[in-house]
């Protein structure tokens, strides 16, 4: 059985600390799947620990997790995190402005790749991706979604400038699902996803071109003051992808 070294356990301990994964440039990832996700992803995997290799009291020293998994990984921080596209091409984007729930902005990114949105771009406050618990939420979607760190407000007059569209939810705004609904097949598309308790910021309010409400059931009768903002994201996308052609 290989034997794990005090320096490595304190080196692979140290990025539950946001300070380390900053100063490292490293993250870790846990679970067998997470760890084939991202072996065969473009990100560079500096380690893998296996628990049937260093045992189980060593694989508990180093986890992150209440129950260690069987396998865990030390991966390298993408380069390109805060570069984002020079102009925006045709698609439909996610725009998250200043999410700050690690579960919340996970689910998002596990939305996204489900619904085929290949980028999410979001606010600098926004929650770290690369936070432990972020990762996890990701169910791997953090290796196949491109995911960067941008100025929002740059971002979204650079697509109208190109004649694209900026889609936010607000409470008075039009039906959803009886408006015109651009998936972005000419032209990017934007929707816009605020923060939990403040929901879309006064800067990126005034750059939305289309303001849109996601009614609910009963009409006029809601049950809740509002949607978790992974839900409100889900629920809007899945409109989106829906006026796609057959």
């Amino acid at each position: 059985m290989a034997q794990l070294s005090n320096k490595d356990i304190k080196s692979v301990k140290a990025l539950a600390s946001k300070k380390f994964r900053d100063e490292t440039g490293l993250f870790v990832v846990e679970g067998e799947k997470m760890v084939a996700e991202a072996l065969a992803s473009r990100f560079e995997v500096v380690s893998v620990y296996r628990r049937d290799d260093i045992g189980e009291e060593a694989m508990a020293r180093i986890s992150q997790l209440a129950s260690p998994s069987p396998a865990l990984a030390v991966v390298r921080k993408p380069a390109d995190l805060e570069a984002s596209p020079a102009a925006p091409s045709p698609g439909l984007y996610l725009a998250l402005d200043s999410i700050r729930d690690p579960g919340n902005l996970g689910t998002i990114l596990r939305i996204a790749d489900w619904f085929g949105i290949r980028s999410v771009l979001a606010s600098r406050d926004t929650v770290e991706i690369f936070n432990p618990k972020v990762v996890q939420a990701t169910m791997g979607a953090i290796f196949r979604v491109d995911f960067h760190y941008v100025d929002l407000q740059e971002f979204a007059m650079d697509v109208l400038k190109c004649g694209g569209k900026v889609y936010g939810t607000f409470l008075d705004g039009s039906d959803m699902y009886s408006r015109e609904l651009d998936p972005g097949l000419e032209r990017p598309s934007v929707i816009v996803i605020g923060n939990e308790a403040n929901g879309i910021s006064a800067g990126m309010e005034a750059l939305v071109s289309d303001r849109l409400f996601i009614p609910p059931y009963p009409a006029g009768d809601p049950g809740s003051e509002s949607l978790n903002a992974a839900v409100a994201t889900a629920v809007t996308v899945a409109e989106f992808r829906r006026r796609l052609p057959r």
